[in-house]
This record gives C-alpha cells, sequence and structure tokens, in this order.
C-alpha cells in the first residue's frame, strides 16, 4: 500500500514525494504511520485502529493539523488499494478538529520596522514578500529571465509555484528600484537573490533575531503573504485578480489570508456612520416641511390661495 501510495505521488508529480540520499522514496508522515501499524495486514486497520493512532500522536505531542495529514496519507492508501481491486472495501477515517488558521500580519509601519532591523541581504527578500505576498520558496527561486523590467512583469513558471500553475505578478515603483540594485549588486549571477555568490537559503535565525529587535516577536515570514493579499483587497483589487496574483486557487483558502484586522473593523464602523448620516440627510432634504396660516391651523397648500376652513 505504502509503494502504491508513493507510485501515485510520483506519477502525478505530488511535492510531498522526496528521495532520501540513497534514492529511496519517502513522504514525510509515512514513517509515523509505519511505526504504528507495523505488523498489522490491512483489514485489521480499522477505524477504531485509526482512532488508536491519532491518541498515540497526541500524547507524542503532535498537533491535530499534523495527525490529520497523516490520516490522510493512510485513507490515500486504502483508496488506491480499492481502486486497484486489491481491497473491497476501506475504513472510514474521522479527521480531528483544528486549530484556527494563524492570522499574523504586518501593518505598513511594522514591516518597515522590521525591514530596517533585517541583513541587507534579507531586506529585498522581505520587500518582494510584503508586496506580492509570495511564498518563501517561490521568491527564493527567481531567476532574472523570469523578470520583464522593462514592462514591470515576474513570471512565475510552473516549476516555481507550489499548485505547479504559472502566474505574472506586477512589478511597480519600490519593487523595480529593489531588483534594479539587486541586478548591480549581482550582475553575472542566475537567481534574484544572493549572499556571497550563493543562492540564498535559510534564514531563520537572521529573522527570529530581527523580529525580536524590531519588537515583533512571533512573526513568521510567511506573514507577509496574509499582508499581501488583505493590502490587495484593501487597495480595491478585484477578488478574481488577487487571487491569480497571490496564487490561491480556491476562494476557501484565499480567504484564510484575508485577514480582518482591527483597522479595518474601525474603517467599517467609520464608513457605516458616514453613510447613515448621509441618508438622513437626504430624507431631511426630501421632507417639505408642512405650510401653516395666519391663524395657527395648518393650510391646504401655499400656491392654491385658499383660506383655511373653521368650524362656525
Amino acid at each position: 500500500m505504502r509503494d502504491a501510495l508513493y507510485a501515485d505521488y510520483q506519477s502525478n508529480k505530488r511535492r510531498w514525494l522526496r528521495f532520501d540520499k540513497d534514492g529511496q522514496p519517502y513522504v514525510c508522515g509515512v514513517t509515523h504511520l509505519d511505526h504504528f501499524f507495523s505488523g498489522f495486514r490491512a483489514p485489521a486497520i480499522t477505524t477504531a485502529r485509526a482512532r488508536e493512532f491519532a491518541v498515540k500522536r497526541q500524547a507524542d505531542g503532535a498537533s491535530n493539523a499534523t495527525i490529520n495529514r497523516e490520516l490522510a496519507l493512510l485513507r490515500r492508501m486504502f483508496s488506491l488499494a480499492v481502486e486497484d481491486g486489491t481491497l473491497r472495501t476501506a475504513p472510514r477515517f474521522s479527521m480531528l478538529k483544528e486549530a484556527a488558521p494563524r492570522r499574523g500580519f504586518l501593518e505598513h509601519g511594522d514591516f518597515q520596522k522590521l525591514r530596517q532591523e533585517l541583513p541587507e541581504y534579507l531586506r529585498a527578500i522581505a520587500t518582494m514578500a510584503y508586496y506580492t505576498g509570495m511564498r518563501r520558496g517561490e521568491i527564493l527561486k527567481i531567476r532574472w529571465n523570469s523578470v520583464d523590467s522593462k514592462n514591470g512583469e515576474l513570471s512565475l513558471d510552473p516549476g516555481m509555484t507550489k499548485n505547479d500553475e504559472p502566474r505574472s505578478i506586477p512589478l511597480f515603483g519600490e519593487l523595480r528600484d529593489m531588483l534594479k540594485i539587486e541586478r548591480e549588486k549581482n550582475p553575472l549571477s542566475e537567481f534574484v537573490f544572493m549572499r556571497h555568490g550563493q543562492r540564498v537559503g535559510s534564514f531563520y535565525k537572521a529573522w527570529k533575531s530581527a523580529c525580536t529587535r524590531a519588537g515583533l516577536e512571533g512573526h513568521l515570514f510567511h506573514d507577509f503573504r496574509r499582508t499581501g493579499v488583505r493590502n490587495l483587497i484593501r487597495a480595491g483589487v478585484p477578488e478574481r485578480v488577487a487571487m491569480a496574483i497571490s496564487g490561491h486557487k480556491t476562494r476557501a483558502v484565499f480567504e484564510r489570508y484575508n485577514i480582518v484586522s482591527g483597522r479595518d473593523l474601525k474603517e467599517a464602523g467609520n464608513k457605516l456612520e458616514s453613510y447613515l448620516a448621509e441618508q438622513g440627510l437626504k430624507k431631511a432634504r426630501n421632507k417639505k416641511p408642512a405650510l401653516r396660516d395666519n391663524s395657527g391651523t395648518i393650510g391646504r397648500s401655499a400656491s392654491s390661495g385658499s383660506k383655511s376652513h373653521r368650524v362656525n
């Protein structure tokens, strides 16, 4: 069943399939399944056994999200076995409730403060992430042949994106200036973002230290992705266009990144207050005041010239 999973991942070019130094395939998460279900035949892996696996992994300190990814691998193995005809049925796998999606983002002032604390070689990378919402891996893979400075466009090929779909990203203002500086610093390099003659790789420690110095502890580089999506929406970019830029395929996932902040809520309240006040003024202007005659009784019309009627 494991081999069928690996073959399925390889034929569909799933990025989760990796190879060790000996060339053997593996998928993160399968190891835990191997340890727990070692010696089990497929029919013996029931819904109850899968539940026991989840409890064991929780005791090991794994998050519910991680356990769900591992159960999904097991479920896929059984689905393939049923498709291949080696099993007639598959057990039902109950997924665990996961924590709410992270809601980290940076306001413009926070971004500027953090960028100032970053090492020089990371400032351009952070700027690209803030303005475009691109993933870290996508940014580090950018080659100069993907950058069209004349037309202000960055083209991401299928192999550069998480979902293997190409997309184009507009380059403007500060982004263009930043890329020009990077080109001048590394005129012969293949990749855009370099350090000491090598493509920039992991920078976890440098990032964490900069966040601490900026007073923004706990922020992740991925928060720039949430920030980029939210800035696009704030700027009035249509949702369809924003999704094309960010690379989100589904609206459900896109909405997870379109974070609503306290500032957004305050602005919404101000807009509502202004709207209601405007409606009140319109109503007051459209309301015709009633006319009265000299005796204080209500007349029929100022233009009719008739006197008001009294009861004798």
